[in-house]
């Protein structure tokens, strides 16, 4: 064999095991996890949840960094940024990665383009809850009462383009509904005016909503998921309730940037489903009504595109604006 062909597969040889090499190397120093939000919250609990377990698979430290700021965009754009190495990740919720887009024409990131998809790490339900004292007990009776009096029932939601937000607005669509949107800077201050009368109903984590609930101070009319709630289990679905097809769960994905390689991908992959269906962190995500999923980058990454298509017709049917 001639010099130069045997070289040349030698040089072969070398690319083709580099990614492998790279791979099975990683990590070699702590991971951090950016959280786009200030501490609390799911987007918060998750990798703090997932962290430590990660850390005791690979002896490398995982540091959780909230870095809140314009809505998370500021964090998603931190990670978007970082070095494809494997060692800076996001928690993203569904409304930075499949709402943002269409609602802000100079987003500083693309999230088709400059993340790598990792893994849907988990959903959590959504209720449709309203003051005692508004005379609704069913999601029907809630319908009806909007269409007596167009444009008097308010909701709120935590901000613009937030899945209570755009759960609002999808309910408004199905129903052909007059309500105002009121917003709020965070879902503890709309519960607040929502207990005191202020605004008729809303859209709310579960676990946020729950004691509440419990203590009679909220009444829930029905679960904004296609299943109902474990947490909820007598309150019906608003599907089922009479708008067949609604559905307005949070999720949350992990993203790596964009150029990451596979084999790091696969890795994390591979390990975050598996921590997932430890029998305490199952637990632990349903006390807060959150359920874990861990599917492939493949499966995320459809699911990215897909979302992003559903949500861009309902801001563009809602008119919804960022301002």
């Amino acid at each position: 064999m001639a010099r130069w062909l045997r070289g040349a597969i030698v040089c072969l040889s070398f690319a083709l095991a580099a990614p492998l090499i790279h791979a099975q190397a990683w990590p070699s120093k702590p991971i951090r996890i950016v959280v786009p939000f200030p501490p609390g919250g799911p987007a918060d609990l998750l990798p703090r949840l997932i962290g430590p377990k990660l850390t005791e698979a690979w002896g490398q430290p995982v540091i959780v960094e909230n870095k809140a700021g314009a809505g998370g965009n500021i964090g998603m754009d931190t990670v978007a940024k970082a070095a494809p190495d494997g060692y800076t990740l996001v928690i993203g919720p569904n409304g930075n990665l499949v709402v943002n887009p269409h609602l802000y024409a100079n987003l500083p990131y693309d999230v088709m383009k400059d993340f790598a998809p990792v893994t849907l790490v988990a959903t959590f339900s959504n209720v449709l809850v309203v003051n005692p004292g508004v005379p609704a007990k069913t999601v029907a009776e809630l319908i009806a009462l909007a269409k007596a009096t167009p444009g008097k029932l308010t909701y709120g939601s935590p901000g613009i383009g937030s899945q209570p937000h755009l759960g609002g607005e999808f309910l408004k669509l199905m129903a052909g509904v007059d309500v105002v949107h009121v917003p709020y800077n965070g879902t503890a201050p709309a519960l607040r005016d929502l207990l005191g009368g202020q605004i008729t109903f809303m859209f709310a984590q579960t676990s946020a909503a729950l004691p509440q609930i419990q203590t009679g101070k909220l009444r829930a009319l029905g679960v904004a998921s296609q299943k109902r709630s474990a947490q909820l289990p007598d309150v019906p679905t608003i599907a089922e309730s009479g708008l067949p097809g609604f559905e307005a769960v949070s999720w949350y994905a992990l993203l790596a940037p964009a150029g990451t390689p596979k084999e790091i991908v696969a890795k994390l992959q591979a390990e975050i489903a598996r921590i997932l269906q430890s029998p305490d962190i199952r637990e632990k995500l349903a006390a807060q009504g959150g359920e874990p999923v861990g599917n492939t980058p493949e499966q995320l990454g459809a699911m990215l595109k897909s979302e992003s298509a559903r949500y861009a017709d309902i801001v563009k049917r809602a008119n919804i604006k960022a301002d």
